[in-house]
């Protein structure tokens, strides 16, 4: 399937906030004020899906699945709006994936943006039509007040261009419960990346969300590791002991069929309640035979804490013994 990637965004565009996943109830007014205020600044125009209401939500925090739905294809289908956000991530956007018009999505290429639960939609679309998607911030997550300037560096990059990014680490990192209370923030020196294994390895990225990624085997929607892969994996954890459970979902992957033609992996920062360690990383890696010989970068700036890096699915990525570049 041919690749195909979105516009760059220009001043006066407009961007389209959906609720696939987890509706907009649980963002407040705030953090919506200033995520809007921020792409202002940024010269572009903020609308929201119609079923991305306050008062619109079951029992499990999201609107029916037709309604989803709904609000993502007429995003697509609407020729003003030039990118779509998610307003948060959950635990059930790919329940959308039989029920979207990728033909529509297809003839309509725009940016669409999001992580966590959004990986589901991110990489299915990508399987599906060959359109780059953008692993990186919600639009909640936009609405931080403090700490934010790492995350809106990287994003302005793939949105605007020129959409090569060589990253760095950032200086600090955050893992507080930061929009419950703005002002009260715990920022975090960055040791950098932790280069688990050196060599150098060029390839299409893939990934996200690595217990979200698993949801699609055995489903279309799980794009193929074609030749030369690169494989970015996060995960979220928020108790002690689940570098276990990393282990297990990451092996998950490496005994799919079509492993082979990943040619090195990528994983992101862990949460402080994770219980990684650098030690207890390269041991994981290690342990999996199917990753003997593949170079690994990790406590890379992308999951579950700030600041995060937008990444392009479907993209390309450069690794060279550490050093990190990518280009949607």
């Amino acid at each position: 399937m041919q690749r195909i990637v979105p516009p760059v965004l220009q001043k006066g565009d407009e961007i389209r906030v959906i609720a696939p996943s987890r509706g907009i109830k649980i963002i407040g007014q705030d953090a919506r004020a200033i995520a809007t205020r921020r792409f202002e600044e940024m010269g572009l125009k903020v609308s929201y899906g119609r079923h991305t209401t306050d008062d619109n939500w079951d029992m499990f925090g999201s609107s029916a699945i037709d309604q989803r739905v709904d609000d993502l294809m007429e995003a697509f289908g609407d020729p003003k709006v030039k990118a779509v956000f998610t307003i948060i991530g959950g635990f059930n956007s790919n329940m959308l994936l039989p029920f979207l018009d990728y033909e529509l999505i297809k003839k309509n290429p725009k940016i669409f943006c999001g992580f966590s639960d959004i990986t589901a939609l991110l990489n299915g679309i990508y399987a599906k039509t060959g359109l780059v998607t953008f692993s990186g911030p919600h639009f909640s997550s936009i609405g931080m007040l403090k700490g934010i300037g790492y995350t809106l560096e990287n994003l302005r990059k793939m949105l605007f261009g020129p959409r090569c990014n060589e990253v760095t680490p950032s200086a600090e990192w955050s893992d507080d419960l930061w929009f419950i209370d703005q002002e009260k923030r715990d920022f975090i020196p960055n040791e950098g990346y932790w280069l688990i294994r050196g060599g150098m390895a060029e390839g299409t990225v893939i990934g996200g969300n690595l217990g979200t990624f698993n949801l699609l085997q055995g489903t279309p929607y799980r794009p193929e590791f074609k030749e030369n892969t690169i494989f970015f994996a996060e995960d979220c954890f928020t108790s002690g002991g689940d570098d276990t459970v990393f282990l297990r979902e990451l092996q998950s992957v490496a005994q799919q069929p079509d492993f082979g033609n990943v040619k090195a992996l990528v994983i992101g920062r862990f949460q402080k309640a994770s219980g990684m360690t650098r030690e207890k990383m390269e041991y994981i890696i290690r342990a999996i035979p199917q990753l003997e010989g593949l170079p690994v970068l990790a406590n890379v700036d992308f999951g579950h804490t700030t600041p995060l890096l937008t990444l392009p699915i479907g993209g390309k990525a450069l690794l060279q013994d550490g050093r990190l570049t990518v280009e949607a």
